[in-house]
């Protein structure tokens, strides 16, 4: 049974050494890169236009580098790498999911920097040796590759951070951190971590080796047109939020229980975020069809979906849960609109009343159906 992201979130931190500082921990790794630069930098003198070009090639060095631990190492697990995964895919995308990709206070940042040692390993263990490998031939060489290794060290560490700021950051509104958000959002997709959008400063492998995966930010439902319905049910479920919402989730079972649903083409089992899917409905006593994308699945708390069909209708479809004694509480709330004038003057006359009492009536039969899937699940384990 997976956690919810809030209930380890509240582990993690609990967990977090009372003496730790997230500004002392920034600091030193700041410093340290700079004066490391420095240090690699300062014999550099009277560079040719040839010896210029180390930059760019020891940062894409770099962005292989990263590109290959991330892919290989971050979310396969290996024995030699096993302390590094286990922080990466275990924690990490433990604690950031779709719709908590930010963090709440500095001291997250725990989950979002590297340890500060590691960059003086990377530094003394990795670049120093290399610089002096290339010191041997051309000293502005490998004074320059020396403080780009450093440098892109930094810079991964400065994007990743952005790429968890919370949306109102006036950083996030910066095109390019804000296209890198986004790729990063996708790849903290349950269903996309292992296969897609492994870079994290400069997208350039995951396109060389076909690994580059980009949906366009969904477009949010505005509640203040005129045309907008919002309807909300709630009910008792006797039950574990976790299982509650892993039934309501699995779409596959939706016609077993919501009158308005006749068929469903799409996976098994609950969707994650990203996960499309098809549905023929008789809906306010009009048949239509809709085409569905998951956006959200918060495991034992929220997950939502939204759908475009015919006559211009869009809609957003909620539902959440909250444990109560003895069992669940689950909230559905339906937002819709009609893009067409006769459309909105049907719904408003008659449509919006049908639909009201196919919803309440749906919410009556999940509360059945998934008590029997409930108890026939448990009777079987």
């Amino acid at each position: 049974m997976r956690q919810t992201t809030e209930a380890f979130r509240s582990r993690y931190r609990a967990a977090i050494h009372p003496f730790y500082n997230p500004w002392l921990h920034g600091a030193f790794v700041l410093l340290f890169g700079v004066l490391a630069i420095g240090a690699f930098w300062h014999p550099v003198q009277q560079v040719s236009w040839r010896e210029w070009l180390t930059v760019p090639l020891t940062l894409l060095f770099f962005n292989f580098g990263v590109y290959t631990v991330h892919r290989h190492l971050g979310h396969h697990k290996k024995t030699f790498a096993r302390l590094f995964y286990a922080r990466h895919a275990g924690d990490h995308h433990s604690f950031f999911t779709p719709g908590h990709m930010t963090y709440d206070s500095a001291r997250d940042w725990r989950v979002i920097l590297f340890p500060a040692w590691l960059i003086v390993l990377h530094t003394l263990v990795i670049s120093l040796p290399l610089w002096w490998l290339f010191a041997q031939f051309n000293s502005n060489v490998a004074g320059l590759f020396g403080g780009c290794m450093v440098l892109g060290y930094l810079t991964y560490e400065v994007f990743h951070a952005c790429e968890h700021l919370p949306p109102d950051n006036p950083l996030t509104r910066l095109p390019w951190i804000r296209q890198m958000r986004r790729l990063h959002e996708l790849h903290h997709r349950r269903e996309r971590m292992q296969e897609r959008n492994f870079n994290i400063v400069f997208p350039l492998m995951d396109y060389l080796f076909g690994t580059l995966y980009w949906e366009p930010e969904p477009v949010p439902l505005s509640h203040s047109r005129p045309s907008m319905t919002r309807m909300q049910h709630h009910i008792e479920i006797v039950g574990e939020p976790v299982t509650v919402l892993a039934y309501a989730a699995s779409v596959s079972r939706w016609p077993e229980w919501h009158p308005s649903s006749l068929r469903i083409d799409g996976p098994q089992g609950p969707l994650h975020a990203g996960a499309h899917f098809e549905e023929d409905i008789h809906a306010g006593g009009r048949a239509g069809h809709l085409h569905w994308e998951v956006s959200e699945y918060l495991p034992g708390r929220r997950w939502c979906a939204r759908a475009q069909g015919d006559h211009g209708l869009s809609l957003l479809l909620t539902y959440e849960c909250t444990a109560e004694q003895g069992g669940t509480r689950f909230v559905r709330t339906l937002d819709y609109r009609f893009a067409g004038l006769g459309m909105r003057i049907a719904n408003r006359l008659l449509l919006r009343r049908r639909i009201e009492r196919e919803s309440a009536a749906s919410m009556l039969a999940l509360r059945d159906r998934a008590a029997q899937y409930i108890s026939a699940t448990r009777a079987s384990a």
